[in-house]
């Protein structure tokens, strides 16, 4: 039971962000249930205003995919991009998950982690594959150099 409440306490506090979902289109058809498709989803960084990365990740179809029981694949790209002014908070880590998806009923996840590069003064967005009690090597990398915005 001990060891079930580190992961019960991470569930219950990870990251809340919603993702907007754009468009997906197939990649295989099925005769029963959805089909296979990958879906383009837009998330906004909850405390970076001005930054949203978009991520394309395979879906499964199926009877399985259709009532949410498949696992899908850990096949996903990302890229950030700065689409307004960024001003960073005061206390901005230099480490921080933004986005956590379930990508199977139970043991997998998407996660989408956030470093800052002091020194390069660029924001780092990372998208792994996660499973609980294994990982996976499956990532993609975007980066966002924070600029001036609207100066001539």
């Amino acid at each position: 039971m001990k060891s079930l409440l580190p992961l019960l306490a991470a569930v219950l506090l990870a990251p809340t962000v919603s993702a907007e979902e754009i468009e997906c289109a197939t990649t295989a058809w099925k005769l029963i249930g959805a089909n296979h498709r990958v879906c383009v989803s837009a998330y906004d960084d909850p405390k970076i205003p001005g930054v949203t990365c978009h991520i394309s990740q395979a879906r499964t179809g199926g009877v399985k995919g259709s009532l949410g029981l498949a696992e899908d694949p850990s096949q996903f790209s990302i890229a950030c991009r700065q689409i307004g002014p960024i001003t960073l908070p005061a206390k901005l880590p230099d480490d921080e998950v933004v986005f956590t998806e379930d990508t199977s009923l139970l043991f997998k996840e998407t996660k989408i982690h956030r470093f800052f590069d002091r020194k390069r003064n660029v924001l780092i967005y990372l998208a792994i594959s996660r499973r609980v009690i294994e990982g996976a090597p499956a990532n993609a990398i975007s980066t966002v150099p924070i600029q001036p915005w609207g100066k001539p």
